[in-house]
């Protein structure tokens, strides 16, 4: 039963996302060269949750979203959540930021329009774009050399909280409006 406990335990670590129980079977039952029974991987969760109960450890298996996870007990949210706030205060610098909006509204395009337009190098901005997953690779240009065309990816979508690239601001949005000759300007 201690190797069951651990592949069982190995996988929900594991999984990015909550497990179905049927999941945890098939794998275990595969992994384990035996048939494994849906009531031996809950009864399994159970006996890794009494041993998790303790406070020796600050996570549990959660019921969740139809499946099991790793989560953290209630008591350590505070934590969690500063470190999470640490985390989300790592912005974007001006020239990511730059480098990202033309890309945006530009899309697709090459390394070297992007440096044409912006009259720098862009080789870092667009490095670390890519690692954080907010631009990438379309495909590559019909141009001699065959460069990457590079565009925006989903994540880019729900970073900046829109659905459609049409749904990205517009530049008559952003300029104030002029005052005609002969009209006082608003105060």
């Amino acid at each position: 039963m201690n190797l069951l406990l651990n592949h069982l335990q190995a996988l929900i670590f594991c999984a990015t996302s909550p497990v179905s129980i049927e999941e945890l079977q098939k794998c275990l039952s595969e992994a384990l060269v035996t048939e494994v029974s849906v009531s031996d991987v809950l009864e399994g969760i159970e006996q890794l949750n009494a041993q998790f109960s303790t406070d020796a450890f600050a996570f549990q298996i959660y019921a969740i979203g139809g499946g099991y996870q790793f989560l953290t007990k209630p008591a350590y949210q505070d934590s969690v959540s500063i470190l999470l706030k640490h985390k989300s205060k790592k912005k974007l610098s001006a020239s990511a930021l730059e480098t990202l909006a033309i890309i945006a509204y530009k899309q697709p395009i090459t390394r070297s329009q992007i440096e044409q337009i912006r009259g720098v190098s862009c080789d870092y901005a667009i490095q670390r774009l890519l690692e954080k997953g907010l631009l990438e690779i379309k495909g590559k240009a019909n141009t001699i050399g065959r460069p990457v065309l590079f565009g925006t990816s989903q994540k880019f979508m729900e970073y900046f909280g829109i659905n459609h690239l049409k749904d990205l601001p517009q530049l008559r949005d952003l300029a104030p409006e002029e005052n005609s000759i002969g009209e006082a300007a608003a105060l």
